[in-house]
């Protein structure tokens, strides 16, 4: 049996009246930009994370991107984050002509090691970034304690982790800014791309709606120059049918999650997630697993026909466009080690027991 590491399909044909009735709602009404529906979806979002406001914009990359402008960043600043992450995390900082500094991962978690931050600090460092992994959260309470140390901004990349928690709080609501993407892999995805920024602050929130609308305030008068980075209202209205359904498909990740646990413990050199004693919710955005031999189970398993991808296989210092900032390959051995074993499995909230069963078949074959 094939079993592929992710299927959108199922979650459309499940919700396809009410997802079908409501695009074709927005069609009729003809406000395809920052319609209602986008107003109502940030509504929606900000009562989720348990802040005041929220920000629809057009792409989690975009919340990134428009969270480090509002908080000031800048040419010749320093922005502090993991060295193991999705693209974006880096490259944001980077297109905002400002320095990204990278500090290593906690090796069982794969988030950003506290650790590590206050001796990255210099008097040029403006803002950390801290990413919450695969659904789980980084230990928050030590970042937020050197940031206010040392009075800088924290900025959420919870791009992977709608609805996950650290001790009883939402991931977006305890930074300064907290990012989200709704791109369609994501637990809560749209039909294409989307992003949301959240904050508790006045401020914060009117300069970001400004910034996504090209710097205007009113219309057609620009203070400051800004982006196009607008949240459809098609896919707003998409992400409102499917909101309520959040919960519960990431309580079917948790506990596909626990099955896979069971089944692997006791292989040797697989290491499987860890949940730190921290994480009150941990939403499986992927199943990482550890092995040692990693590339060459991978290409047994998608021999099998078994879906499977790495997330990431090379860290950020290794990456050719940051080699101006002078990193040593050898820099940072928990990424290193990271992006050669990691390995995604299927987890999402339709993967059927069947199709578990013959992933667990597969790799328990394959590893041992």
């Amino acid at each position: 049996m094939a079993v592929p590491l992710l299927d959108v399909t199922r979650q459309y044909d499940a919700l396809k009246d009410e997802l079908e009735t409501a695009v074709l709602h927005v069609l009729a009404e003809g406000k395809f930009i920052l319609g209602p529906e986008v107003t109502q979806l940030e509504e929606n979002i900000a009562k989720l994370c348990g802040v005041a406001h929220a920000v629809g914009v057009a792409s989690g990359t975009d919340a990134l991107l428009l969270a480090l402008r509002a908080a000031g960043v800048g040419p010749g600043d320093e922005v502090i984050t993991t060295n193991f992450s999705f693209f974006a995390t880096a490259g944001t900082i980077a297109r905002l002509g400002a320095k990204p500094v990278f500090v290593d991962i906690e090796p069982d978690s794969y988030n950003i090691d506290p650790n590590y931050i206050e001796s990255a600090i210099t008097d040029k460092t403006k803002v950390i970034m801290p990413v919450h992994l695969f659904g789980q959260m980084a230990d928050m309470d030590p970042i937020m304690e050197i940031a206010r140390a040392h009075n800088l901004v924290v900025v959420e990349d919870a791009a992977q982790a709608i609805g996950a928690e650290y001790k009883g709080r939402k991931a977006g609501s305890i930074g300064d800014f907290g990012c989200f993407s709704f791109y369609p892999s994501k637990n809560l995805g749209a039909g294409g791309d989307g992003g949301m920024i959240v904050t508790n602050s006045d401020e914060n929130y009117e300069l970001c709606r400004i910034l996504r609308v090209h710097g205007a305030k009113p219309k057609y008068y620009h203070k400051i120059v800004g982006y196009n980075s607008r949240l459809a209202t098609i896919q707003a209205a998409m992400l409102l049918v499917k909101l309520p359904h959040l919960q519960s498909w990431s309580e079917k990740r948790i506990a596909h999650a626990k099955i896979y646990d069971a089944a692997f413990r006791g292989i040797e050199r697989l290491k499987t997630p860890v949940v730190k004693d921290y994480t009150t919710f941990h939403i499986f955005n992927q199943y990482t697993i550890g092995i040692p031999n990693r590339d060459k189970v991978m290409a047994q398993l998608k021999g099998a026909g078994i879906g499977c991808e790495i997330y990431y296989p090379v860290p950020f210092h290794r990456q050719e466009c940051f080699a101006y900032l002078n990193y040593s390959p050898d820099d940072f051995p928990f990424s290193n080690i990271a992006s050669s074993e990691v390995l995604s499995i299927p987890v999402y909230s339709e993967l059927t027991p069947e199709e578990q069963q013959e992933v667990i078949e597969a790799v328990t074959r394959i590893v041992s």
